[in-house]
């Protein structure tokens, strides 16, 4: 574990991670031999708080120190937030449609995989403006869904794109720390912020359940399953495709839970994707 006796040097030249943590509290870089306590005392830092993110990343470690400082930690994950928004998911915008650029031109993959991209972007840019009004608890279920959107997008192209090159190697390694980097986020917040707003509303500590779903094999999707998928990629709504099909909309909506959930895809573009690599739609048929 850290202390704040520890020289904040070596913290930053042994923890991949260190850079990322002192940046988003304001420090910078040229620490000379210092402490870990004196630079943060230096840069108005609250200690224990530094070293609360810096044990949790490294270590694990959920205890929280008795004097843990909000304004300290919601500052760092704003921090966090500016670096999302401004620079890590424009970045890997414009990498992925290098990436990507090269492809047959009558293939409409690339397209709905940037479209897939900046859906989720939209998304996260929400998420993140309702947290900065203060709004953490009441959106903490939003961040596993999140994740997953952004794990959806690299198994997409996985699974779909055809070819490989060296900027797409690139990217898709940046959407791998990116995934990495965005769940460490969110287990901060469920595990530091959120607790700490409530010791400070004097309610103690909640449990929170685990949630996470558990990896498995895709499953296949029925026939009347694969008919709502075609129906979905044309573009029709819920009740257009019960007319068409002859079934209640109710029908619809739990074949559209279904796939989502038999396919891991929950995007309309991510469907389209898959129903085209797997022939239920004629591509040339596509707007």
């Amino acid at each position: 574990m850290y202390q704040e006796s520890d020289k904040i040097c070596d913290l930053m030249a042994h923890e991949e991670d260190a850079i990322q943590i002192i940046s988003r509290f304001g420090l910078e870089m040229g620490v000379g031999d210092h402490t870990i306590a004196e630079v943060c005392t230096a840069h108005g830092v609250h200690t224990p708080t530094f070293l609360a993110i810096v044990n949790y990343k490294v270590f694990k470690q959920k205890a929280l120190p008795a004097d843990i400082d909000l304004e300290t930690l919601q500052r760092y994950l704003k921090n966090a937030h500016t670096y999302f928004l401004d620079f890590r998911l424009p970045k890997i915008r414009e990498s992925l449609i290098d990436a990507i650029r090269p492809a047959e031109s009558s293939s409409k993959i690339p397209m709905l995989i940037l479209r897939c991209y900046d859906e989720f972007v939209s998304e996260i840019r929400t998420h993140i403006e309702h947290e900065n009004a203060g709004l953490f608890e009441e959106h903490a279920h939003d961040d596993e869904r999140i994740t997953d959107k952004l794990t959806e997008i690299k198994n997409l192209i996985i699974k779909y794109y055809p070819g490989t090159s060296y900027a797409l190697l690139s990217v898709m390694s940046d959407l791998w720390h990116t995934e990495l980097d965005f769940a460490d986020h969110c287990a901060i917040e469920d595990d530091i912020l959120r607790p700490a707003l409530l010791m400070a509303k004097g309610e103690g500590r909640r449990t929170k359940g685990e949630n996470r779903k558990a990896n498995g094999e895709q499953e296949e999707l029925s026939e009347r399953e694969k008919d709502v998928l075609v129906q979905i990629v044309k573009g029709l709504s819920n009740k257009e495709i019960a007319e068409v099909l002859f079934i209640s909309t109710h029908t619809v909506i739990t074949h559209r839970k279904n796939i989502s959930r038999k396919l891991n895809i929950h995007s309309t573009a991510g469907l389209t994707i898959y129903a085209i690599v797997n022939k239920l739609v004629d591509i040339n048929s596509l707007e």
